[in-house]
């Protein structure tokens, strides 16, 4: 048995003065839409609902073993790895000063200092994570204090290995497949680890966010790079640059265990497992399970293990959440409609619409002195196909439009 190993069952093991372990739930629905056995390993059950708990529990308690003196942590973050560093600072008693950017939903805020009670001070930094992470890095170092890194941490990944520990034990047999979320790369790292040793046939998928794939740009380069840009809806894995630590382990992973979950395609996941399961998922937490969509000629007949990570979501969101999959499911799109300014134009223009065609969203102003104006027209149906028909009534008919639901730059704005 390794040292990693041994360390990964004793993070494991001390976990359970904080909490039960996670469940590992057979999901039914899952199960039976592609014809395998699917497993979640529900992080997002956890005590602050994620894993970020499990490498800040690790790290703190390895900290303190060290330096018994050690008074205040630091991190930065805006999000689950904040809550973790919360939790554990007030279970240790001592002081964690956590930075955040300026523009941190005050949800987020508010949950961290409810973990940490007064054993937290939360400092607002900045309108970027960047800025945030620099001044956190500067106050630790004129403080005395040790910094918390929420992925690039030896000690961090060895805690997040307690996920794979949890797993094996709960499912009593090596699972044919784990799909894992990344995003900085600690729990990806920390779990390929834990199965190369005691699972080393299981195959690993890895799954990021298309508009954050900093591991897959490492792979390409040999290296962790720092992407251009990165999009930041899934908020718990759009990391621009993967950790070095977490890449050491990660670095021989094959191209074709790679996959990217697009952010609108997350979207109907969420919405799915919200309505069929009543199980809230964040954008990241719901990574694995969207996966399963590329992945299902491969998992037939198999025991599979999607680990989510996160239910840190914000019902504030939800409209967002449930625009982006109508849109990516084809059942809601914008127009742009030339109208004729005369009486009835209105009324023509309706009984084009099919019977399943329900308009979301109308706005128009009548232009004085013009012959038409321009209508910004949302419609919602039941099923993709409804769209052709529309076009075609559309197109046989004195009506001009613009369809500018994929247009990103007019959508962006007026949507």
């Amino acid at each position: 048995m390794s040292d990693f190993l041994k360390k990964a069952r004793v993070a494991e093991q001390q976990m359970r003065a904080l909490f039960p372990a996670t469940p590992l739930q057979r999901n039914d629905h899952l199960s039976s839409i592609y014809g395998a056995d699917i497993w979640l390993k529900r992080e997002d059950l956890s005590p602050v609902r994620s894993y970020k708990i499990r490498g800040a529990l690790n790290a703190m308690g390895k900290a303190l073993a060290r330096d018994p003196a050690l008074e205040v942590f630091v991190c930065a973050s805006a999000g689950n790895h904040a809550q973790g560093v919360a939790y554990v600072s007030r279970h240790f008693g001592v002081k964690g000063v956590i930075f955040m950017p300026v523009t941190t939903p005050q949800q987020k805020i508010d949950k961290t200092r409810v973990f940490g009670g007064e054993n937290v001070e939360i400092r607002l930094v900045g309108d970027y994570f960047d800025a945030c992470l620099e001044a956190a890095q500067a106050y630790c170092a004129e403080a005395g204090g040790y910094f918390l890194s929420p992925f690039d941490d030896l000690d961090v990944i060895e805690g997040q290995a307690s996920v794979a520990a949890e797993m094996t034990a709960q499912l009593g047999r090596v699972p044919d497949m784990v799909v894992l979320p990344v995003g900085g790369g600690g729990l990806s790292a920390g779990v390929r680890k834990y199965l190369d040793e005691v699972a080393p046939d299981t195959d690993l998928r890895f799954v990021e966010p298309t508009g954050g794939q900093s591991l897959r740009a490492a792979l390409a380069e040999g290296h962790p790079v720092k992407l251009n840009q990165i999009d930041s809806f899934v908020d718990g894995a759009a990391v621009a640059q993967i950790g070095k630590h977490p890449f050491a382990v990660l670095k021989d992973t094959a191209p074709e265990k790679m996959l990217d979950a697009p952010e609108d395609r997350i979207c109907t996941t969420i919405v799915e497992m919200l309505n069929v399961e009543g199980i809230v998922l964040e954008p990241a937490g719901a990574l694995s399970v969207d996966a399963l969509k590329d992945l299902k000629d491969e998992v037939k007949g198999k025991t599979v293990v999607c680990v989510t990570s996160g239910g840190n979501f914000d019902f504030e969101r939800l409209p967002e959440v449930k625009e982006r999959a109508q849109r990516y499911m084809g059942v809601k799109k914008y127009f742009i409609l030339r109208l004729p300014q005369r009486p009835g134009a209105l009324k023509d223009f309706l009984n084009i619409l099919g019977p399943d065609d329900n308009i979301a969203r109308f706005e128009y102003m009548k232009k004085n002195a013009r012959n038409f104006g321009s209508v910004l027209i949302g419609i919602e149906t039941t099923t993709a196909d409804n769209f052709e028909a529309l076009y075609e009534r559309l197109d046989a008919s004195d009506f001009v439009y613009s369809d500018i639901t994929e247009d990103e730059s007019i959508a962006e704005f007026v949507i």
